[in-house]
Order: structure tokens, then sequence, then C-alpha cells
């Protein structure tokens, strides 16, 4: 993840087999944009599109462009974008299997398991596959922003090795205030913009890129109110959630979904984060924020984003986090480790 353009044409990368539309108005990128891509692992490119026919044409061919070549093909989109998507696909639209974004997507973290379990279909089955997705919306809060960047930052890593993938995710350039679209140029090896398909040296180049696991998360300022806690207190941690749910307006189940999840985390922090943690709460912009802090080190980056094996019985707190709150914040270094749990107050 680093610093901007190499030089390369066109927007469709062809992997083998692919047919490529001639009625396109891209050609097909060779060389080192085509290298860039990841040939073992996942084939993760952005491309910036403007308008409705610039988001079809950043969706439609891709998408046709892999039945052509039998390829099962997973789409994660907004309503309003899989609509339009949907009505141009003609009858092909049977063979396409779509996800809401507003359901999975509005806590980011939720989407890596989602494409995980289209690649693992696929390589049970044999087949190649290819995807396309939209993790950024011009609703989306700071955070969230924040978190989509991680997500996609994380993908590759999460999808170093075989099989081999497409993943094709679309933004509407004049949509993106200028810290995101720079974090699509760093978290992507190839960048569609303008009609030319580029191998990103802001992806790994020189110049590094601070890692936004291990960044500092802004301040929320002065908590409304702040515990610290050891094993003896984790009773107390989850009578000061329901507390603050309460307060904030959470209706009963989501005051419980709340409370079991930093309950989770406040646990981990006694397991593993030193034996000892510290819980804060703000209302920000609607929403309530639970922290846990501690002096840990999470080393697993992708932790909270596989679904834990109950066999095993590890691996639980932050994936249950991760599908019971609205948007996790996870960040950990040498420093320690910050869980940032937000739940929009007052939703039904």
């Amino acid at each position: 993840m680093r610093p901007d353009h190499a030089g390369a044409t066109g927007s469709e990368i062809a992997a083998p087999g692919d047919v490529v539309k001639r009625e396109s108005p891209l050609a097909v990128a060779t060389g080192s944009a085509l290298a860039s891509a990841g040939a073992d692992g996942i084939r993760h490119e952005a491309f910036l599109y403007r308008g409705d026919v610039g988001f079809l044409s950043a969706t439609r061919d891709f998408v046709l462009a892999g039945l052509a070549a039998d390829e099962d093909v997973l789409v994660v989109l907004p309503p309003q974008r899989t609509a339009q998507l949907r009505a141009t696909l003609g009858r092909a639209v049977k063979r396409v299997e779509f996800l809401d974004l507003d359901e999975i997507g509005r806590n980011p973290a939720r989407l890596l398991p989602a494409w995980r379990e289209f690649v693992e279909r696929g390589l049970t089955s044999g087949r190649s596959m290819r995807g396309v997705g939209e993790p950024v919306r011009p609703e989306r809060s700071a955070p969230e922003l924040r978190e989509c960047l991680l997500h996609e930052a994380l993908l590759n890593e999460a999808f170093v090795g075989p099989p081999s993938w497409r993943l094709r995710c679309v933004y509407e350039a004049p949509a993106l205030d200028p810290d995101t679209a720079e974090g699509v140029w760093r978290t992507h090896p190839v960048v569609v913009d303008g009609g030319f398909a580029r191998a990103s040296t802001r992806w790994r180049g020189e110049q590094a890129w601070a890692d936004p696991f291990a960044e500092r998360l802004p301040d929320l300022g002065p908590p409304a109110a702040e515990l610290a806690f050891g094993p003896a207190d984790l009773g107390l941690v989850r009578a000061a959630v329901t507390h603050a749910a309460r307060g904030e307006g959470l209706d009963s189940d989501r005051v419980d979904d709340l409370e079991l999840a930093v309950h989770e985390v406040a646990t981990n922090s006694v397991r593993h984060g030193g034996g000892r943690g510290t819980v804060r709460f703000w209302s920000a912009a609607g929403d309530l924020v639970c922290e846990v802090t501690d002096a840990g080190l999470v080393t697993d980056r992708l932790a909270g984003r596989r679904r834990p094996d109950l066999e095993l019985g590890g691996g639980r707190g932050l994936w249950l986090a991760n599908q019971l709150c609205d948007l996790v914040q996870l960040r950990s270094s040498a420093a320690g480790t910050v869980v940032r749990m937000h739940m929009a107050g007052g939703r039904g």
C-alpha cells in the first residue's frame, strides 16, 4: 500500500479466457497494468466512473464478459445501482448473483466475509469467478469511509494466493473527497480512470503510506462516561453499556446487541490484552460510540473478518461485534488496541 500512474491503456484487464465485448469504448490493458493485477490471487481493480452512463460502462460489459467466459459473477451494490445494472443485462441477469450493499455493507467489515464465501464456493465447484462492488457511497459518514478504505486494503491481504479471481470496485469519481480518492489509488494495483487502465505506483511505490490498521482514530473529545475494568468487572461493563444505550434511545433488541458486542470485546481485553482495559462512551453524530482499549496487540489483521470455527472456540468476539454493530473500527499497534463500536441512536 503506497505511491501513481504508470502507463497502460484500456479498462478491461483481460484474464485468460475473458471475452471483451467489442462495443466497449475502452481497449484491453496489457503489460505492466496486467502484471500488477495479481495473477495468483485477487486481481483487484478500481474503476472511476462519472454519471449513470459511466456506471454502466464500468459494470455491464465486465459482468457480461465474465458470463461469456462461464464465470460465476457476484455483484454487491446499493439497490438503485443494482436496478440500473439489472435492467441492462436482459436474460443474462438470471446468471448473476446480487447482494444488497445497504444490508450487508454499512459495516464494511462484513463485506470481506461475503467475498470469501463467494470465492470458496467457486473453488469448491472448480469455477472461475469475478465480482463487482461499490463500497463507497456519497452518504457514508467519515468513520464509514475510513473503514471502506481499510476494507479495500485488507482485501489484498486476504486473497494473496489461489484461486485467481477478479474484483472490480467502482467509484463515482466526482463524489470522492481528496483523501478517499487518494486511498483508491493506494489500495488497488490497477485503476481505470478516464478510459485508461493504469498500474498504480502508489499501491507499492517508494513513498510509504501509513498503515491504516495501525493509525490513530480521530479524537472524539471527552467521553460522556468512562470505566476501567479488570476480570471481576465485566458485569459492570455490561451495566454501563445498557445504561448508555437506553439513554441514547436504542430499542431493547439493539441494547442487547450492543451489550453483547462490548462484553465480548472487553472479555478479549481480559484474556489477550493484558488483563485490563477501559471502556468509554460518546454520543457522536447521532451514533452511540462505545470504545474498548487495552495494552494488547492484534497480530491477525483479518481478525473479526473470518467466520470463527465454533469447535475451536476462539475468534468469536470481534466477529460478533462486526455482526451486531452498525460499524466497528479496530486499530492495533505496539501502543495497544482500540475497538470502536457504533450504533445509530434511536434506530428501530
